[in-house]
């Protein structure tokens, strides 16, 4: 199986900090997995382009412990036989999020 590594770039000022906690600030997972889905869908060459669909059926989704400001987060995707990626969120040795993920080209079926 084909391992990838790639950062995933949050900015510590990400407007998302501010309301998700006041005084405690963390990443809400729907943010974390944008991010990660952007990434990996570049990585399979699935591009944001007019009139060219494509869908991400994530097929799981799991939540470790939270992303804090400024933190710098790796993202690791393995190819599954199956043709998905199963993917890793990790800063430094602790695991932050991680699941598995499907992309189509065209429109959703």
């Amino acid at each position: 199986m084909n391992e990838h590594a790639m950062p995933l770039p949050i900015a510590a000022d990400h407007p998302a900090y501010a309301g998700h906690f006041p005084g405690q600030p963390i990443l809400p997972g729907v943010v974390l997995l944008d991010a990660a889905l952007h990434a990996l869908g570049a990585r399979q060459g699935m591009q944001a382009m007019p009139g060219i669909l494509g869908s991400a059926q994530l097929k799981s989704a799991k939540f470790h412990s939270p992303a804090q400001p400024g933190e710098a987060l790796i993202l690791h995707a393995t190819e599954l036989p199956a043709g998905g990626l199963r993917f890793d969120i990790r800063c430094g040795d602790r695991s932050v999020a991680s699941g598995s993920v499907f992309f189509s080209q065209g429109p959703p079926a």
